[in-house]
Formats: C-alpha cells, sequence, structure tokens
C-alpha cells in the first residue's frame, strides 16, 4: 500500500474529506517517510510490541508503525479524522482507533485490556501544548511504560535533554531525567509537514527506568524544591527557595547545609544537577530531625 506520509497521499486524503484544520490540536502532517524510519529505530519497535500512539491525525506514522509492531492503539481526540483514519488504515487488523482526549482515558486499564498489563511503548507527534502535560502523565503515575519516543517542538526536546548549566535546562529537564533516560534522534524540519509550521521539530526518546536516577527520602519535597529552584532563573537558590516557602530554616543555616554538600551558597538553580537536588533534598529532611 501507498505510505500516507507523502505530499501527494497526505494531499490526496485532505483533499477527499471535509477535514478543517483545527489550531488548538497542533495539527501538522508528517510528509516525509525518512523521518518515519527514524521514529522506527528510535523507538526500537519490534513485532512483539505493542505500541500506544497518541495523535495519529490522518494516520502517516500509525501505518508504518502497524508494519512493525504486533499491535497499535491510535487514540485521536479529533473526530474529524476518525473516519478518515477508519478508511485510510482499514486494511490493517492490529489497529485498534480509540477517539478520545488521551488525558482523560484511563491508561492503566487500557494497558491492562489491551497488553495483559505488559510495558507497552508510547509514541506520538506531540503539538506544543500538550507535551508536558502527557509526558509527566506518563512517567509520574508509573505506568507500564518501557519507552516514550515523541517528535515534539525543537526547544522542547532540547530543553527535556538539556544538562545543568544550559539555557535550557529547567524544572521539566529534572523531573523526566528522574524517571527517564531521554535520547534526542532526529531534528525535523518544518518542511517535512503539511501544513507547515512555523518551528523545525525534533524527534526525543525517552527510556523509562525501572527506578528513579536518584534515590530521595522525600520525593513531595524534591519536586517541590526543584520547582522552587527554577521560579526565577537569576536569583540565586537560597532566595528562590525563601521566596517560595520552600523550606523551614534560616537563610544562615541553609548557607551552612550548602556548603555541607559541596555547594557555593551563591549558586543557581539552574547549576544543580539531579543528584545535587537529591543531595539537597535529604540533607533537609535530616536538618529538621
Amino acid at each position: 500500500m501507498e505510505l500516507i506520509a507523502s505530499p501527494s497521499k497526505t494531499k490526496e486524503i485532505l483533499n477527499k474529506y471535509p477535514f478543517v484544520f483545527r489550531k488548538k490540536y497542533g495539527q501538522n502532517f508528517l510528509i516525509d517517510s525518512h523521518v518515519l524510519n527514524k521514529i522506527i529505530k528510535g523507538a526500537q519497535i519490534t513485532e512483539e510490541d505493542c505500541v500506544l500512539e497518541i495523535g495519529p491525525g490522518i494516520g502517516s506514522l500509525t501505518q508504518v508503525l502497524s508494519q512493525h509492531a504486533k499491535k497499535v492503539i491510535a487514540v485521536e481526540i479529533d473526530d474529524q479524522l476518525i473516519p478518515i483514519l477508519k478508511d485510510t488504515l482499514g486494511e490493517y487488523s492490529n489497529i485498534k482507533l480509540i477517539h478520545g482526549d488521551i488525558l482523560k482515558i484511563d491508561l492503566k486499564k487500557l494497558i491492562e485490556e489491551e497488553n495483559d498489563n505488559k510495558p507497552i511503548k508510547v509514541v506520538a507527534n506531540l503539538p506544543y501544548y500538550i507535551t508536558t502535560p502527557i509526558i509527566m502523565e506518563l512517567l509520574e503515575n508509573k505506568l507500564p511504560v518501557s519507552s516514550i519516543t515523541i517528535m515534539v517542538q525543537k526547544e522542547v526536546a532540547q530543553r527535556l535533554a538539556a544538562s545543568p548549566g544550559s539555557k535550557d535546562y529547567g524544572a521539566i529537564s529534572v523531573a523526566v531525567q528522574y524517571y527517564s533516560k531521554p535520547c534526542l534522534i532526529a531534528n525535523v524540519p518544518h518542511n517535512c509537514f503539511i501544513p507547515r509550521p512555523n518551528v523545525d521539530s525534533a524527534v526525543i526518546h525517552l527510556e523509562v527506568l525501572n527506578e528513579p536516577t536518584v534515590s530521595v527520602k522525600d520525593e513531595e519535597l524534591f519536586f517541590k524544591i526543584i520547582k522552587a529552584a527554577f521560579s526565577q532563573r537569576r536569583k540565586t537558590l537560597i532566595n528562590c527557595l525563601f521566596n517560595q516557602n520552600t523550606v523551614s530554616i534560616s537563610k544562615e543555616e541553609m548557607a551552612v547545609l550548602l556548603k555541607e554538600i559541596g555547594l557555593e551558597e551563591n549558586i543557581r538553580g539552574e547549576m544543580l544537577s539531579i543528584y545535587d537536588f537529591a543531595k539537597l533534598t535529604d540533607a533537609l529532611i535530616e536538618s529538621n530531625k
């Protein structure tokens, strides 16, 4: 069957149906088969895998996923696209199409029903507005997910994989790297889509860890510290923590505590690694005993 991910086939499909692009869903359809191959390779899809695809669009990626995986569960929010997907993917028996909002679906139950609660692989082309909520929904709830391979806005991908001290490094970088190991797979220019977005995209692979990257005595406090640390990037870590009422000790005591774990008292939050945040969390727990 002809690939959906080509300029001519995509235009043919869009001309066949009374489809209207909805800006709120960030709809840009992939028309480059080379990018598809990079996604399949990056996601390490095999014929043993059950794949959850979020936002299949007109089925460009879904089609190729179904040729490599045992089963594909495609969740699409836009009701306009359901009849199109039933048409474009009708001949593939290993695709289950679900019309719904991924953030409102009981994913634990879905994985249990569709894959006997065995780990699935998530693949998606995500619009900017929903990237962080979806990633954190998948990671924080500790669902049976072995990996997440997503195409997102390039600067978002860079943020997810960023290192301490870089301009892209932020709270989301630390959160994602707590639960997974990120790896940038490919850059995707804006001319690989119809319609062309205003920005370039990138594919990033998150290998979900069995255990978090660091062990902390209080996970809730750990994330509160991270959130506060990046709340005002130009301020020192101590000022950020106190401005957000995150700690109960004095600034002087905080300065001593930082020194004890090998950090300067005037350090900014963006300079701390995930290991530093873990040490700080545990030191604060100990100081309150």
